[in-house]
């Protein structure tokens, strides 16, 4: 469920629901991927005792899922930043046109106005 959000409706609830599973998976799989490479580590020193591997193990995963942890919170945040530059860009773009467009009608409202008042005064 998303923080912040009093009443969703179903389709947010099952979007969030989608997101949240697609979050535990993708955790799971970067933990696995993790040890996998631990253990291969530790097949590579054939010298270490079993609790000694089991340790070296534990160290390697906590530290390896904390760096993928805060690539995936700078890449987020980089996001973040992206996306709010492009959104007010975006807002900036939008006035522009809408002043250019009002600009625009205000010229054609004028001319049609004078277009007017001089076919009236040239049928007099």
């Amino acid at each position: 469920m998303r923080r912040g959000r009093h009443q969703e409706p179903a389709g947010d609830r099952d979007s969030g629901l989608a997101d949240e599973t697609e979050g535990f998976l993708l955790a799971h799989a970067h933990h696995e991927q993790a040890r996998r490479e631990a253990q291969d580590l530790c097949a590579r020193m054939p010298w270490l005792t079993t609790a000694q591997a089991e340790d070296l193990t534990g160290h390697y995963i906590r530290r390896r899922l904390d760096v993928t942890r805060d690539l995936l919170l700078t890449t987020a945040h980089r996001a973040d930043q992206l996306r709010q530059e492009y959104e007010a860009r975006y807002a900036g773009l939008r006035r522009a046109l809408l002043k250019r467009h009002t600009a625009g009608i205000c010229a054609v409202l004028v001319c049609a106005g004078g277009a007017s008042a001089l076919a009236h005064l040239l049928t007099r």
